[in-house]
């Protein structure tokens, strides 16, 4: 039989499997993307993103042409029973450099990944290839893999990525169990064409009667939710004359209505209770599965990918100890189980049959307008749980802020490297470890052993100023050849870093803050932060 050998296998070549191929292709690291598909489904799926996953897309090198295919910054209308809208949630910050509520259509953006992927030689599609089997040992993964020609070979790898979505065949293989609840109501989910209405936006019609949502997507698409009632004949509402009749009070001229799909689907609000196993990783739908109702079932999987990504490149390359990928889960699970949480609270809310509920649920948020802090809260989607790591590859120091950003996403203004040359922070701090500092080097602050830890980690080093320092356009402050020297542009990093008591941050990969520091504690800090990555694996263990 014959064998392929690859350092990172990833079964699944959908979104978050190609995010992962991406990220690697950037690291360096020779993978094969294994998936029993040939094409992409060429109808919509996932339609929502979110800043943090197009951040993640940016480290990948693929966020503009991705972009190509969205549209930005969309609102999240409600209307109430009487069709009367409660709410319009159009959050304004971009502190992680994009919009925080985007709209496109999964099979594009798979394409656009696919297509990608050709950059980097070292990545390998295997496509037409299905998983029929996997053992592993403390060598490696393999993978026992049947061609459409009927042709078996057997794919060895040292680590195994699983994103082969709710289905997962090697969930199966490996007895991954998902943990959770299946909802009992299921519903009629249709993509349609020349819907002819003027609401470009998502509307979430929160009407006991027949709940359902309304989502404009890219190039004359729309997609429509309605809930199926336990009465009801699943097999006729996909019916084209039953779909349309669901649509019709929401359009000018339903005549002229393509429907391009209609399918009826389960919610489920389930976490895998391993997220690894061996060599082998979980990811994505193959890990959890979340309910719609606040659009981050893709975007956990594609913090998944940003998360697990770095760390493998770290392990393959041999600069971190392969006890680090515990990490993974830890930080990963919690937060994914907490964001299902929170889908499933939604619903609840906004979709209850019950007209006492809808009510109830109408009053409090007409009222919550005169109420500003709330109203705030929601509309501008700060709800939304955001990932903080205080277990898994960070530090903290003694002195640290008691809200300290440790474990949290770094912001991502603006920033200016020569005159008129305004970036975006991500792209010049570059897809691994950078190291920023505040009108500080960060450099010159380490002792010769943190110098060349850095160094031997390849991270980069950042000078921020203030905007407009230096005596003249012609004598800015400059960098050195070990640093990097930008202005803060929009004047966000000063205040991120007051706020902080510290002039220095450690920023990983996928752009958590791992540590803080300021010019006299940066070698200790360096030196824990090396004793966490470089230790054996039951030290690490034991500080997870």
């Amino acid at each position: 039989m014959e064998k392929i050998h690859t350092s990172v296998a990833i079964v699944g070549a959908g979104p978050v499997g190609c995010t992962v191929a991406n990220l690697l292709g950037v690291y360096g690291i020779e993978t094969m993307l294994i998936d029993r598909s040939l094409d992409v489904l060429p109808y919509p799926r996932a339609v929502g993103m979110d800043d943090e996953a197009l951040r993640v897309f940016q480290t990948a090198g693929v966020a503009d042409a991705l972009i190509d295919d969205i549209i930005q910054n969309v609102s999240l209308r409600m209307f109430t029973a009487k069709g009367e809208p409660f709410a319009d949630i159009r959050p304004g910050t971009r502190e992680f450099g994009w919009y925080r509520r985007n709209i496109f259509m999964q099979q594009l953006a798979e394409a656009t990944l696919r297509e990608h992927l050709a950059n980097y030689p070292h990545v390998e599609m295997r496509l037409g290839s299905e998983v029929k089997s996997l053992r592993q040992g403390a060598q490696g993964v393999t993978l026992g893999v049947t061609d459409r020609d009927g042709v078996a070979r057997e794919i060895e790898a040292q680590y195994c990525v699983a994103a082969d979505g709710g289905r997962s065949t090697v969930r199966d293989l490996v007895g991954v169990t998902l943990i959770g609840n299946t909802h009992p109501i299921k519903w009629l989910v249709v993509d349609v064409r020349n819907a002819e209405m003027d609401a470009p936006y998502t509307a979430l019609h929160c009407d006991p009667r027949r709940p359902n949502v309304c989502i404009h997507l890219p190039f004359g698409y729309r997609r429509w939710e309605f809930m199926v009632f336990p009465h009801e004949d699943a097999d006729r509402l996909v019916e084209e004359s039953s779909v349309k009749s669901l649509i019709a009070p929401y359009v000018w001229n339903v005549d002229r209505l393509e429907v391009v799909r209609a399918r009826i689907y389960t919610h489920h609000s389930r976490v895998a209770d391993r997220f690894i196993v061996g060599r082998t990783l979980f990811a994505g739908d193959a890990a959890h599965l979340s309910p719609p109702w606040i659009g981050q079932g893709l975007n956990l999987g594609l913090r998944d990918a940003g998360n697990i990504a770095w760390k493998l490149a770290a392990v393959v390359n041999g600069r971190m100890d392969p006890s680090i990928l515990t990490s993974y889960e830890v930080e990963r699970r919690d937060h994914a189980k907490a964001m299902i949480d929170l889908a499933d609270t939604f619903g609840r809310i906004l979709m209850p049959t019950s007209n006492v509920k809808a009510f109830i649920r109408d009053v409090f948020f007409k009222s919550f307008g005169s109420l500003g802090p709330v109203r705030d809260y929601v509309l501008q989607m700060k709800f939304k749980p955001m990932p903080r790591y205080d277990r898994g590859l960070v530090v903290e120091a003694a002195g640290d802020a008691p809200d300290t950003a440790v474990g949290r996403m770094f912001i991502q203004p603006d920033v200016e490297v020569g005159l008129r040359e305004k970036r975006k922070l991500d792209d010049v701090l570059g897809p691994w470890f950078a190291i920023v500092g505040w009108r500080t080097d960060p450099y010159e602050a380490l002792d010769a052993e943190g110098r060349a830890f850095w160094t031997s980690m390849q991270a980069v080093f950042i000078r921020v100023e203030r905007s407009r320092s230096g005596a003249s356009r012609a004598e800015r402050i400059s960098g050195s050849a070990t640093t990097i020297c930008v202005e803060d542009l929009e004047n966000a990093l000063e205040p991120w870093f007051r706020q902080q008591g510290r002039t220095i941050a450690v920023i990983r990969p996928d752009r958590y803050v791992a540590a803080l520091a300021d010019r006299a504690s940066f070698a200790e800090v360096t030196r824990a932060f090396a004793a966490k990555v470089c230790s054996t694996s039951h030290e690490l263990e034991e500080t997870l």
